[in-house]
């Protein structure tokens, strides 16, 4: 008898043990979507700014357009990941390369954003920095590092990579240039974080 009571029990508490949780459900898809909207939001503003990067490569640069998007959404990618602005990354690309992944330089630099493997072996062994996606994750790491040494200071860390004071400054003018592909809410000024770290 009393195994027959667990049993009725056993269904009992099962038949209400969803009530509970659904009423939880409820609850949930109040927060999801807003959420999902602010994710897709992002979403749909970083594939509008990718998709019109690699349109501006491609003309601009004579670059094909499935490598333009190639190499603008890795940009966007590391830009994202290393905390950098994009318009910053494709300038150094623009300058250094000129979009030109087997691009080669003084002291075997290489790829798109002339990484020097000599001066970087731990960061660059066993990657090939002729491939688009790699060079610019190994330079936009680079990068990062040297805005880190500097303490925010991104002409600092532009000096460092480039070489001189010129150096950075051609950089910072020609990521104003790529700047309105990101809309009002990048801000692709150089110079900036090194006036707002300077306070």
């Amino acid at each position: 008898m009393s195994r027959l009571l667990w049993l009725a029990a056993l269904t009992f508490g099962a038949m209400l043990g969803p009530m509970p949780s659904a009423v939880a459900q409820e609850r949930i898809p109040e927060r999801v979507p807003e959420a999902a909207q602010q994710d897709t939001a992002a979403s749909d503003a970083t594939a509008e700014a990718t998709h019109q990067v690699s349109q501006l490569i491609s003309q601009k640069f004579g670059v094909a357009r499935a490598k333009a998007e190639q190499i603008s959404a890795a940009v966007m990618s590391a830009a994202s990941k290393y905390s950098l602005p994009p318009a910053l990354l494709l300038a150094i690309i623009s300058v250094e390369s000129r979009f030109k992944e087997k691009a080669r330089g003084a002291n075997g630099a290489t790829g798109l954003m002339q990484v020097v493997p000599a001066a970087h072996k731990q960061l660059v062994r066993h990657i090939d920095l002729t491939e688009a996606t790699a060079n610019i994750e190994a330079g936009s790491a680079i990068l990062h590092g040297y805005v880190q040494s500097a303490q925010g200071d991104v002409g600092a860390a532009l000096k460092s990579y480039g070489g001189s004071k010129a150096y950075a400054e051609k950089i910072s003018l020609r990521a104003k240039a790529f700047a309105p592909q990101f809309g009002s809410g990048v801000d692709a000024d150089a110079n900036s974080n090194a006036e707002t770290t300077g306070d």
